[in-house]
């Protein structure tokens, strides 16, 4: 599968890159490659949390696995339009994509997963309705991006049940709040 930028992964700079966890034992070991090709992230959201959200997401889906490595592109509407379109025949922008690489294990250093890209005006624009901050709802599909690399989907009520309660699990343990729940209070439903 051809990458996002057409530059193997790590070499996208500028933007922050995690070290692979510390943590010894099972626990799985990510690092993360940050990607800035829309300047609005800057002020709205902190790279570091970002990175927080996607390894608490490979913690709580991926099980024990060797260290790995993913990109996060943090890009506009017209980026992720053109990506949208490219790989998935949508002629449409929308808030995340996940593009999972299904690599082998490598011998030497991290195993890519595969790279989350994020469209802030979209993002922000449902920040906005659900009166959120901007950085919140950008963790939440951060989680939600790295679930999908690590092959969970909602297609069907039961892989949205699994995949929605995990969601819930990672962003608690960041202590943020059920977006789902949040949904509901938001678009008047359940009233």
């Amino acid at each position: 599968m051809r990458r996002l930028t057409d530059k193997p992964m790590g070499a996208l700079k500028p933007g922050a890159r995690s070290q692979p966890d510390s943590k010894s034992g099972s626990t799985p070991q990510l690092a993360v490659d940050v990607v800035h090709h829309s300047p609005e992230w800057v002020d709205e959201v902190e790279d570091g949390f970002l990175m927080r959200a996607a390894k608490a997401a490979y913690r709580a889906g991926a099980g024990s696995t060797p260290p790995a490595e993913l990109s996060l592109l943090l890009t506009s509407d017209e980026e992720i339009r053109t990506l949208n379109k490219n790989w998935r025949s949508r002629d449409e922008s929308t808030n995340v994509l996940s593009f999972p690489l299904n690599a082998p294990c490598c011998e030497q250093g991290p195993r890519p997963v595969g790279d989350v890209a994020l469209a802030f005006e979209t993002v922000a624009r449902e920040a906005g309705e659900r009166a959120i901050p901007v950085s919140q709802h950008a963790a939440h599909l951060v989680v939600h991006g790295v679930l999908h690399l690590l092959g969970y989907d909602h297609d069907n009520d039961s892989q949205a049940y699994r995949m929605e309660t995990l969601e819930v699990q990672v962003l608690n343990a960041l202590g943020m709040p059920d977006p789902y729940a949040l949904e509901v209070m938001t678009s008047g439903e359940g009233q």
